[in-house]
């Protein structure tokens, strides 16, 4: 009984700890990423790609966190539709740039992905 009752509580942690990161994540999309991509993560079409349902951020998360510490700049193609444009490095430290992509994630169709501040820092070099 008492190894359940450790199993549930480790569980509830483990939701919690998510759950911060996605609130967090949301207010940090809703400053930095909604202006280019929307509130919906639609984006606007010819000008800045959607986050909702990407194969471009789904495929590889390495990449997608790169984008936004590094900038990202020249053509992308995103579900089927080519943009060539620019964004810039944005200015977040590693555990913000790891809740709004646990945001984006857990939103819009994207593939449940947790991104961890570890997993910012190994793009960042």
């Amino acid at each position: 009984m008492k190894k359940f009752v450790f199993t549930v509580a480790l569980f509830a942690v483990a939701i919690q700890g998510f759950s911060q990161n996605v609130i967090k994540g949301k207010k940090i999309y809703s400053q930095v990423c909604v202006s280019c991509h929307q509130p919906t993560g639609l984006g606007i079409p010819g000008a800045f790609p959607p986050l909702a349902k990407s194969d471009y951020l789904n495929k590889d998360v390495n990449r997608s966190i790169r984008g936004v510490v590094k900038g990202l700049k020249g053509a992308i193609t995103v579900n089927g539709k080519t943009y060539n444009g620019v964004m810039p490095a944005q200015a977040l430290n590693d555990q913000q740039i790891a809740d709004v992509f646990t945001y984006i994630y857990a939103n819009w169709g994207n593939n449940k992905t947790v991104v961890t501040p570890a997993m910012v820092l190994k793009q960042r070099k």
